[in-house]
């Protein structure tokens, strides 16, 4: 993609985003990150929403607050899962095609969106004419952030909005995965521990890894105290559990220890 309508200041907000973030309470993303995107993509909302569909389970984080009473909270959940399958929003679960920054107006026409059920139901309570869609992998078939950009009547997103969001993509994805990791204790492994891990994962011994990767069984032990340490675990079979956990496998590799 090309950088459209991409300017020198635009390159150093997105150079300063892809920094990295403390954490501060974000329930998905933190707040500082939220702040800085609100300001790079023009718009009256941003929201980071978890959406792990096969259980329904939702959580959203949204800068600002739009904060419903309780009955028209759970009127607006119930329009969202009538009217899921039919919108935009849908799209990844439909493709599996995680990739694409889109815009409402890619894939329908204002007339078509105005007269939705979508719309009727949910977009018209917040405000929403014109949204901005970004999807990251949370670990599992069906299962995303959403980095949604939303406006009200006037302009739609550009081809600008677009661009940026793609070539930050990456970024938000890594950023996602760092805070799951904060909140969840989840470490990164080296390339030789997951190795190690793997061989523990299909019932090796720790004699059996040590002749497979030509070392001692000291070193095999040495590394499984490692293991066991980053991942806060007492025993292989939960090291194991820890290793199949999906965001623990997206997570970043570190330069290997000492054995």
């Amino acid at each position: 993609m090309g950088l459209v309508g991409v300017t020198e200041r635009d390159l150093e907000q997105m150079l300063a985003i892809t920094r990295r973030y403390g954490e501060d309470d974000g329930e998905s993303l933190p707040w500082e990150l939220m702040h800085d995107l609100k300001q790079l993509v023009a718009c009256d909302m941003v929201e980071a929403s978890f959406q792990d569909t096969p259980r329904w389970e939702i959580r959203d984080q949204q800068l600002p607050r739009h904060d419903l009473p309780p009955a028209d909270v759970a009127a607006f959940d119930a329009a969202y899962r009538t009217h899921y399958w039919q919108g935009c929003c849908s799209l990844p679960d439909r493709t599996g095609d995680l990739s694409p920054v889109t815009r409402i107006s890619d894939h329908v026409s204002d007339r078509e969106w105005h007269r939705s059920g979508m719309y009727a139901d949910v977009g018209r309570a917040m405000g929403i004419e014109h949204e901005l869609m970004v999807w990251l992998d949370a670990g599992a078939p069906q299962r995303t952030l959403r980095l949604l950009f939303s406006r009200g009547p006037g302009s739609d997103f550009s081809e600008r909005d677009v661009a940026v969001l793609t070539l930050l993509r990456p970024h938000l994805q890594a950023a996602y995965v760092a805070a799951e990791r904060r909140r969840r204790g989840l470490l990164p492994l080296t390339r030789r521990q997951r190795e190690i891990l793997q061989y523990v994962a299909s019932g090796y011994t720790n004699h059996q890894i040590a002749r497979r990767l030509d070392v001692s069984d000291a070193t095999v032990r040495k590394h499984l105290e490692n293991i066991f340490a980053r991942l806060a675990v007492s025993s292989r079979t939960a090291a194991v559990a820890r290793l199949r956990d999906p965001l623990q496998t997206a997570a970043q590799e570190v330069p290997e220890d000492d054995a």
